[in-house]
């Protein structure tokens, strides 16, 4: 098999050594130019399989297992999971056989073990697709399963999961007219007003991405700014704004935004996708806690956070990490509630948001935000917005997104979204 046709393979592995080898994410991966010796298609391809594998890894050792007397070494083993997950797809089994032999074979550290690899990917092919769907749908790792286990029950858990499996839709949120952006790309309109694609293939190439006339952000993620309620001419601090889908539509409603970010980078590309949908704001690369303005009619904070919420899109999460960081984020963020208050005029109103399945990174945190300061109050009417369930309303007068709502249309991210209101 040629190098070319190998190269999209290969990068798709070196992808997955890392995130289950090294813990590392895939949007650092990619951001630090694992991918750019790529061309644009095999580069798409690359990520593509990464994505797949990463989402069936379960699935994939499972079927593994039957064939395997003991673990191979990492790579081996993720040459195996990447074929296998092909495979299943419905991937022509003797090219991707072959490519996976070949993978080995290039190496001098796994040559030895491409006999192995042969006859495995031989007794998975056999088995095929069939096979395959015959598997139980792949488990959060247990460091995450149990804490969403006490904090929904199992029944729920398992429906997360099953949303997580079936991966994401391409969402967009329109400038203008959603009906008109959908008829354009052929979507379908949300209850919540994003627009969805299925199948949406090169998004740059998608009827008004020239003309800004949309820009790409998940239908739960869009929420926030539907409870904040902008309004014309109003003073609004969007604070950890990248990657600016919150600013754009922030600005989109007339507000003055003041988009505030910590990293140059992500800050460049919120600018520039400003331009390309022809909408403005200040920005302002700065550490949230840094930053001392104040005086601002409301603020959002998207606060950083575990991204438990993501894993539809971001299957590389479970692999990666291990919980471990999560209690310093929860710590960041109740300082970050406490200075994003200290930046509200009197009477303004802060915008709580994470896109985490944890209520310690939600509800709690909001409870403990009202005991911390006198007067503090939850506009729960706030939430009165078309499209949102009232069942997603939680205790304390937040809501709680999850992955397993809008399941026959595709699902929507976990997040959590509570509207504060600073004491006059």
């Amino acid at each position: 098999m040629s190098q070319q046709g190998l190269a999209p393979r290969r990068a798709a592995l070196h992808l997955i050594d890392q995130v289950t080898g090294e813990g590392k994410l895939l949007p650092e991966l990619i951001g630090a130019g694992a991918l750019q010796h790529l061309a644009p298609e095999d580069r798409a391809r690359a990520q593509r399989l990464a994505l797949e594998t990463l989402r069936g890894m379960n699935r994939a050792d499972r079927m593994l297992g039957r064939f395997l007397q003991k673990t191979p070494p990492l790579t081996v083993r993720n040459v195996l999971r990447l074929g296998t997950v092909e495979i299943a797809g419905g991937a022509a089994a003797h090219g991707v056989v072959n490519a996976c032999v070949e993978m080995v074979a290039r190496d001098k550290r796994t040559s030895s073990m491409k006999g192995l690899v042969n006859a495995i990917m031989r007794k998975v092919a056999a088995d095929g697709p069939e096979g395959w769907e015959k598997l139980a749908i792949p488990r959060l790792p247990g460091w995450l399963r149990g804490p969403l286990s006490d904090a929904y029950g199992r029944d729920v858990v398992i429906a997360m999961e099953a949303a997580h499996f079936a991966g994401a839709p391409l969402d967009l949120t329109a400038k203008g007219d959603p009906q008109a952006v959908a008829d354009a790309v052929g979507g379908i309109v949300l209850p919540t007003g994003s627009v969805r694609l299925a199948d949406a293939g090169q998004v740059t190439a998608l009827a008004g991405y020239d003309t800004g006339d949309w820009w790409v952000q998940d239908a739960a993620a869009a929420i926030p700014v539907m409870v904040l309620a902008p309004q014309q001419g109003e003073v609004v601090l969007d604070l950890c704004a990248a990657p600016g889908g919150k600013t754009m539509q922030l600005a989109a409603a007339g507000a003055q935004v003041v988009a505030v970010d910590a990293s140059a980078g992500r800050m460049t590309r919120v600018d520039e996708n400003l331009k390309r949908v022809g909408l403005s704001a200040e920005i302002v690369v700065s550490d949230a806690f840094s930053y001392e303005s104040d005086g601002f009619d409301a603020v959002l904070l998207d606060a950083p956070c575990s991204a438990t919420g993501t894993i539809r899109r971001h299957p590389d999460l479970p692999h990666a990490k291990d919980g471990s960081e999560f209690g310093a984020l929860i710590e960041q963020q109740s300082r970050m509630i406490d200075h994003a208050l200290s930046l509200l005029k009197p009477g303004g109103r802060l915008v709580f948001c994470t896109c985490s399945l944890l209520p310690d990174e939600g509800e709690v945190q909001v409870d403990e935000a009202l005991a911390r300061h006198d007067g503090l109050s939850v506009d729960s009417d706030a939430l009165t917005v078309a499209g949102i369930d009232p069942a997603w309303r939680t205790q304390e007068g937040g809501l709680r997104l999850r992955p397993d709502y809008w399941a026959d249309q595709g699902g929507m991210d976990g997040f959590y979204i509570a509207v504060l209101r600073k004491p006059a």
